[in-house]
């Protein structure tokens, strides 16, 4: 094991290997590691290089298994979103998680609430919220549109301390 792998700056005794120094990277993300034992497999064995790698040969099988079909939580959650997208759009984009779950439910599918809300996350929808009003303070409400001024007022003056306002009387 190289040294200062599995230590905490400072410590000397033996360590199970939960905790890497400051600045050391962390493990690659594991298609990079399934690409590596891929590679290497024929000449060393899948165990081996899990041992080395400190992986356990169980995710590298678990994440070649996930590379050749996708899990049966994607496949539904594809078919949900579709779902829940339509369902959103009938009601005229405002539910929220709580009322596309009823909704969901009246339809007929069998869905978590919870479920629900992820998959809107995931999705970029969002109910309408009565309880505020988006404030912009930092630039123009892009929803309000103001009026042309009808009565052409002029509110530049031609010098200092000059009165902005005529008198019409």
């Amino acid at each position: 094991m190289p040294a200062g792998f599995g230590k905490r700056s400072g410590e000397t005794g033996q360590s199970r290997g939960c905790h890497r120094a400051p600045g050391r990277l962390h493990r690659p993300p594991i298609e990079v590691i399934v690409a590596f034992v891929d590679e290497h497999r024929a000449e060393f064995g899948v165990e081996f290089i899990c041992k080395q790698l400190q992986v356990a040969p169980s995710n590298y099988y678990a994440a070649r298994k996930r590379q050749a079909a996708p899990s049966a939580r994607a496949v539904r959650d594809a078919l949900m979103m579709q779902v829940l997208l339509t369902l959103w759009i009938a009601n005229r984009k405002v539910y929220g998680a709580h009322k596309l779950w009823k909704a969901a439910q009246r339809a007929g599918h069998d869905i978590g609430r919870d479920q629900v809300a992820r998959l809107m996350r995931e999705l970029g929808i969002e109910g309408v919220s009565r309880l505020r009003k988006k404030v912009f303070t930092t630039r123009a409400d892009p929803d309000a549109t103001r009026a042309p001024d009808l009565v052409n007022r002029q509110f530049t003056a031609d010098r200092p301390d000059a009165l902005w306002v005529t008198d019409l009387t």
